[in-house]
């Protein structure tokens, strides 16, 4: 089916964000265990420039937004609280934001404290892993911040997801549950509802594929998909090579998920993104 424009539009704290074209939101990890190292940022007395030299040359790349993270949802990752999430978030949000006023940050966190603070500090959209199951509290604050939330589905929780992951019909399932998270979310007075499959959380390398090649069945829901395979084990693994090496194989999926369905690739690398971009529209994509 491709992609399924429908005037999707996104409103960023007054910002309206159009989504006539696929968008690329670049990744920044406030951490020190996130499995691709490039993409770690710190705010710190030895590099205090760090966050806004890699959000400054997404942003020349052609990032559409920025989404900051403070911990790792990798497989067996550990849990931190909203406390030590918030401290290493704020600082660099508000380095971004006082640098780049313009710029379009997102905050990846399943905590609604965190959210709270990162969009006071300038952040103008909310990214949840755990799509407001985690923080009963998540999706009132969000509709009380007026900003766009993303829910993203998970089979279990970072520490335990890839124990066993199972399903009848990945698509469908996964499908199910994005439905119920986006009617729990306008049910709470969010407005801007953006749904992630969650390539890699809970499903084996077989799961994230069937998915991949069956995602246009999620246009069903009639919401902005965002698609996050940048680096992921189902590349490296399938491949035989590192996360540092997955470059290549990152690429061929992000057609993949644009000629699917993809409003939003969520990147390692903005420059070779944009470029996919470019090239669908020459294919022909939205047509």
């Amino acid at each position: 089916m491709g992609y399924k424009n429908s005037g999707y539009t996104l409103d960023c704290k007054g910002v309206l964000a159009g989504l006539d074209r696929p968008r690329v939101m670049g990744i920044l990890n406030a951490t020190d265990d996130s499995f691709f190292a490039a993409s770690r940022v710190r705010v710190n007395t030895e590099r205090a420039s760090a966050p806004v030299d890699l959000a400054g040359r997404m942003l020349e790349e052609g990032a559409d937004f920025l989404d900051v993270g403070g911990q790792s949802t990798r497989p067996g990752s550990r849990a931190l609280s909203a406390a030590e999430e918030t401290d290493r978030v704020l600082p660099v949000i508000e380095a971004i934001v006082r640098h780049y006023p313009a710029a379009l940050v997102s905050v990846d966190t399943y905590h609604s404290g965190v959210a709270r603070a990162a969009v006071r500090a300038g952040a103008a959209m909310v990214n949840d892993i755990s799509a407001g199951l985690f923080d009963p509290s998540m999706l009132s604050t969000v509709a009380a911040l007026r900003v766009p939330y993303i829910a993203m589905h998970m089979q279990g929780t970072p520490q335990t997801m890839q124990a066993d992951p199972h399903y009848g019909d990945v698509a469908l399932e996964v499908c199910d549950f994005l439905a119920d998270a986006a009617h729990r979310a306008v049910a709470a007075g969010i407005h801007d509802v953006v749904l992630d499959p969650g390539f890699g959380f809970g499903k084996t390398l077989s799961h994230n594929y069937t998915l991949l090649s069956e995602l246009d069945r999620l246009s069903v829901l009639g919401r902005p998909l965002l698609v996050g395979v940048s680096r992921k084990s189902m590349i490296y693994k399938t491949l035989g090579v590192t996360p540092e090496a997955a470059l290549n194989g990152t690429t061929a999926l992000h057609m993949a998920a644009l000629l699917k369905g993809a409003h939003i690739l969520r990147v390692h690398d903005v420059a070779p993104a944009v470029e996919v971009v470019r090239l669908w529209e020459a294919l022909g994509g939205g047509k």
